[in-house]
């Protein structure tokens, strides 16, 4: 299956024409916002006053990422997210509470539901075909993923937009920072690793990609194998799915030039990634980018947009790069990463000059 096009808008400069993370943006504190550009030139003015931020970051998203890849409308529309429109939900709730449940507008309550990004693609793109929308948790953007390549395998589509979203909201953010997930001190993403404690910091943002069955001359990459392993039993057996799973999608180890991995500056959570690292990608040149984008649920998108993007470049930026990894010219990346050693994936890219199918 071959990426076409790849878009993004994170905590980073990563959205439009410009260079791949040229200049990496610089954060104090433990929470990342995204970079949000001048929707209008994507959006109708009229209608961007009645859209969250949610809502205009995977709208916009999806605009670049069809007009990149020259498709007026593709074939299916599938979009995971695993927190959905939260702005909205906050606003109807609290209006709820604050009018005693009477004469509440419907707009913040309609616009609230998880397909909502989906729906408002196809509206404006007067789409009427396939249209779904995956709510798994930190599984959300595989398995729309997984449902766009198990659509073109089956030749019921030719071209499918797959996107991963998720935003924060102030109050998301103090809720999930009382159970512990992010860092209770302010902290430089660029330092993030050499802080080993408890918690990291919290991200958002949205990724498309139009996915396509047939090579063109506009593709990134191409998508060569995805697996998913939910709650391992052990380390062994984590390592020992991994393992199957590639095998099974005639993925060989001794191929891959580059492992992007999930690392997010918790000692728990990059402990797993430690043992892996030592094992069964032993002396594989890694690099991670949850640094540049923060942790949630769908981060996996941005490291499938940064993945691609490398693939295409043929080169890995300077701000990302270490010392294993700064004159690396990969033709081959995996990607592994995993939320809370519950939610665990891999994918793995190819240059398009290598000539394999996904299995």
């Amino acid at each position: 299956m071959y990426i076409r096009s790849a878009a993004a808008i994170s905590p980073q400069n990563t959205f439009g024409d410009q260079p791949l993370l040229a200049d990496a943006v610089e954060y104090n504190n433990n929470l990342l916002k995204a970079i949000e550009p001048d929707y209008k030139t994507y959006i109708d003015a009229k209608l961007i006053r009645r859209m969250s931020r949610i809502i205009r970051m995977g709208v916009a998203t999806a605009s670049q990422c069809l007009q990149d890849a020259g498709v007026q409308q593709p074939s299916a529309i599938i979009t995971g997210t695993a927190y959905g429109c939260l702005e909205d939900t906050g606003i109807f709730v609290s209006r709820m509470i604050e009018q005693e449940e009477q004469m509440l507008s419907p707009t913040a309550f309609i616009q609230s539901t998880h397909n909502t990004v989906g729906a408002q693609i196809a509206l404006m793109l007067q789409c009427t075909n396939y249209n779904n929308t995956f709510v798994h948790g930190a599984f959300s953007f595989e398995n729309a993923l997984l449902d766009g390549v198990l659509l073109l395998k089956e030749n019921e589509a030719d071209t499918v937009l797959i996107g991963g979203m998720d935003e924060l909201t102030k109050y998301s953010h103090d809720i999930l920072k009382r159970f512990g997930l992010y860092k209770r001190e302010d902290i430089s993403n660029f330092g993030l690793f050499n802080v080993p404690t408890k918690g990291t910091i919290a991200g958002e943002g949205a990724a498309f990609f139009l996915l396509a069955d047939q090579p063109s001359d506009r593709d990134y990459a191409r998508l060569e194998a995805l697996s998913i392993v939910y709650k391992p039993k052990n380390i062994e057996a984590l390592k020992e799915e991994i393992l199957r799973s590639l095998e099974s999608q005639s993925v060989d180890l001794n191929e891959i030039d580059l492992i992007i991995d999930g690392r997010n500056g918790d000692i728990k959570n990059d402990a797993i990634y430690d043992e892996v690292q030592k094992t069964i990608f032993r002396n594989k040149p890694s690099l991670h980018f949850k640094h540049l984008c923060g942790e949630y649920p769908t981060a996996a998108s941005f490291a499938l947009w940064l993945a691609a993007n490398i693939l295409k470049a043929g080169e890995i930026p300077p701000t990302v790069a270490n010392d294993k990894v700064k004159n690396i010219q990969p033709q081959k990346v995996l990607i592994y990463n995993h939320s809370q050693n519950i939610h665990h994936s891999v994918m793995v890219l190819s240059a398009t000059d290598v000539k394999k199918n996904i299995h």
